[in-house]
């Protein structure tokens, strides 16, 4: 069931689904998530159970405001309250030490616990009204399957999970790829999961250097799970290939009118011979690639594509997010 987020009897009911322990689908800036109350081990269980998910993948927990944070933190170092007080409401998630008897289900079981703060308007009402409630927090993950392409609008939601889910309703998502995840849990920040945020940005933000987390096993150790990280992830029924554009045209002048159940997605243009085979033409600029990504990939699976051939993405900063997902998507 989608209801309008701008239904001023929908933000209420859904606030009442989570305390009773029941999930909801809501919108954020990133992509559409599904909670349930982050401190009801039973409630998380049904996230796990309906996403397929491994109970040991840990969720992120969304909160109204920063004023929640100690609640399920047991320390904040200065530099993640420097990132916070700079992204949030945002597109960041801080990895932070978990306070003792809080939200293990949620965190699956580390020691460490994810927290964000959304920059949606239908998001930060649900929490509110969570919060009237006693739900502190709202224990959220991309609202698909496990695996596969997060959804941007209400509509995919409804497509992964059916219509006896309530989703509130928020529009597109205006950003479209998940928040970027910094670790926080030792004595410099870590980017486990690349996002919108680039890494000179969450630099000057916290003021210090950000290691990457390819460089943090050789220096500091290992990193706490975190969501979004594994290696195959993001991915469509179809196969995904990343090309470049040469690449891309010598395939489709090889196969030439025969071309079928191929989709293209490139900032290049190719004279393509064949009527069968399905293009869209990424934008030149990352934020827009971004926010339009799954939603292409959901298009294309639902077009009957069985190979996707994506153009890779410019090797800049501002892309590191784009890619990130891609390469997950191709890995699958």
């Amino acid at each position: 069931m989608i209801l309008p987020g701008t239904d001023p009897q929908a933000i209420p009911e859904a606030a009442r689904r989570i305390q009773a322990g029941g999930l909801v689908g809501f919108p954020t800036e990133t992509v559409y998530g599904l909670g349930a109350d982050a401190s009801s081990d039973a409630a998380v269980a049904g996230i796990f159970k309906a996403k397929g998910r491994p109970a040991d993948h840990p969720l992120i927990v969304h909160v109204a405001d920063s004023a929640q944070v100690d609640g399920y933190a047991s320390s904040v170092p200065p530099f993640a309250a420097r990132l916070m007080q700079a992204f949030w409401p945002g597109p960041l998630t801080v990895i932070l030490p978990r306070r003792g008897g809080m939200a293990a289900a949620a965190a699956g079981g580390q020691d460490s616990i994810g927290l964000r703060c959304p920059a949606h308007p239908v998001a930060l009402a649900f929490l509110k009204a969570c919060l009237e409630v006693g739900v502190s927090g709202v224990a959220g993950p991309s609202a698909n399957r496990f695996g596969r392409v997060s959804p941007t609008t209400a509509r995919h939601v409804a497509e992964e999970f059916g219509d006896d889910l309530l989703v509130l309703d928020g529009g597109p998502c205006a950003v479209g790829i998940e928040s970027s995840i910094v670790d926080c849990t030792r004595s410099q920040p870590v980017l486990l999961r690349p996002g919108v945020l680039t890494r000179a940005q969450l630099e000057a933000a916290c003021g210090e250097p950000v290691l990457h987390k390819d460089d943090l096993q050789a220096a500091m150790g290992s990193a706490p799970r975190a969501s979004g990280t594994l290696e195959a992830h993001y991915a469509p029924n179809a196969k995904v290939r990343l090309m470049d554009a040469s690449a891309i045209k010598t395939a489709l002048d090889v196969l030439g009118a025969d071309a079928a159940h191929i989709a293209v997605y490139a900032r290049t243009l190719f004279g393509i011979k064949s009527t069968k085979v399905l293009y869209r033409r990424m934008p030149d600029d990352a934020p827009a690639t971004a926010q339009q990504l799954f939603a292409v990939l959901r298009h294309f699976d639902a077009q009957g594509a069985k190979l996707i051939w994506i153009e890779n993405p410019p090797d800049d900063e501002p892309w590191d997010g784009v890619r990130d997902r891609l390469l997950r998507a191709a890995a699958s």
